[in-house]
């Protein structure tokens, strides 16, 4: 009867000493990940100024 898993167990490499692939220069930013950071940026001004005036009514 055939064995379900290999006696021989193979190398596992550590993830972390595994060499990096060379990539080319980095992507230039996109204006769209420009508006979605800028509105990131907004949405929590609004929040941080919405939970001020909350507490300065209570």
């Amino acid at each position: 009867m055939p064995r379900a898993f290999p006696s021989r167990r193979r190398p596992h490499h550590h993830p972390v000493l595994r060499p990096r692939p060379q990539s080319g220069p980095s992507r230039p930013l996109r204006m769209s990940d420009l508006v979605l950071a800028l509105l990131g940026v907004v949405l929590l001004g609004g929040f941080a100024l919405m939970t001020a005036a909350t507490l300065a009514a209570s």
